[in-house]
């Protein structure tokens, strides 16, 4: 097996590097379950403020950070309205259903990866005993690579206050969306109730979520966190990872959707591949039926790891691979057409 040599599958696969690393070493700790981490503490404070938020609560992930969310929103019976292609609905193995007894009800993303009004109001049960309680709307920005347009935002979260539901958003790559969009994570975060931050995609930590939102809100995630196994003890140590991210990670997330750009522009040179521009740092390419399994087998050989399967591949650039990568990949396709 070939192993992989520039390694576009995702920005989880990121690496701290030295700095990073000596920014953990050097952490002062405490016991978080008891409040008395101290870089914890800074970190959360963090985040609650370039989001607006009262207050935040570092997790272990995103996907944590998303269940917790929800089920500080909903009881037992109740319902969230959610993409089908949102991670918290598609890709977090049921837990709202199976650890909070919350009932999804998933409405089709429009191509431009938003949730068009009229069905988000459709979806929105009346007051009936018959009925889940419609408590909750959640949204993802950015949702596969697209940022959902301000304008939107506004006219959804506006919508759900109208119709008494709270609002969460699914930000973990929210930083992502704000560079894209030239709008701060403040003003994109601000029609929500709750916001979920990731620091290890293309911030570049190794671990960790933040959930941000009102002092009341955070209480009951803390306890739920508790309840849910994400008590950590003396965590300062991967909290100032995240610190340091959001010091020295963010305004470099233009260079990763330039990379993405120059990666998409470049494969789209061959007939046989079909790709959309990307917003950000998320390409999805789709190769002819014909040479679709040849191409990844050509790609994977030159040490080209991409994640995807039946022909669809999603590349991801991230801050661990440079423009050297880029070349690299573009070449090994350019290679591959020219051989067919």
């Amino acid at each position: 097996m070939t192993s992989i040599i520039h390694d576009f599958r995702s920005d989880t696969v990121t690496r701290p590097d030295a700095a990073m690393r000596a920014a953990m070493a050097e952490a002062p700790v405490g016991d978080d379950v008891y409040g008395e981490d101290a870089t914890v503490r800074a970190l959360e404070d963090r985040v609650a403020e370039l989001t607006g938020k009262a207050a935040g609560l570092f997790m272990p992930s995103g996907t944590q950070s998303n269940l917790i969310a929800l089920m500080a929103h909903c009881e037992r019976g109740d319902e969230f309205i959610a993409g089908q292609d949102a991670h918290c609905y598609r890709f977090e193995a049921g837990g709202a259903a199976v650890l909070g007894s919350i009932q999804p009800q998933p409405i089709e993303n429009a191509a431009d990866g938003t949730l068009p009004l009229d069905k988000i109001e459709a979806a929105i049960k009346l007051d009936d005993i018959h009925f889940a309680r419609t408590r909750l709307l959640a949204l993802e920005n950015t949702i596969g690579g697209r940022v959902l347009p301000h304008t939107y935002l506004e006219a959804a979260t506006t919508l759900a206050r109208e119709r008494g539901l709270a609002t969460h958003l699914d930000g973990a790559r929210i930083f992502n969306a704000a560079a894209a969009s030239n709008r701060s994570a403040r003003e994109i975060a601000a029609g929500f109730d709750t916001v979920s931050v990731c620091l290890s995609k293309g911030l570049g930590a190794p671990v960790g979520s933040v959930l941000v939102g009102s002092e009341a809100l955070i209480g009951k995630a803390r306890r739920l966190r508790k309840m849910l196994g994400g008590g950590m003890r003396q965590v300062g140590i991967i909290a100032a990872a995240g610190l340091y991210a959001l010091e020295h990670n963010i305004a470099r997330l233009a260079d990763d959707h330039a990379r993405a750009r120059r990666l998409a522009e470049g494969f789209a040179r061959h007939d046989g591949l079909e790709v959309a521009m990307p917003q950000t740092n998320i390409i999805f390419l789709r190769a002819d039926p014909a040479i679709a399994n040849g191409f990844a087998a050509h790609m994977a050989a030159a040490g080209i790891g991409v994640s995807g399967r039946y022909g669809q591949q999603r590349w991801v650039t991230h801050k661990d691979v440079g423009d050297e990568a880029v070349a690299a990949a573009l070449d090994a396709a350019d290679g591959f057409f020219a051989s067919v």
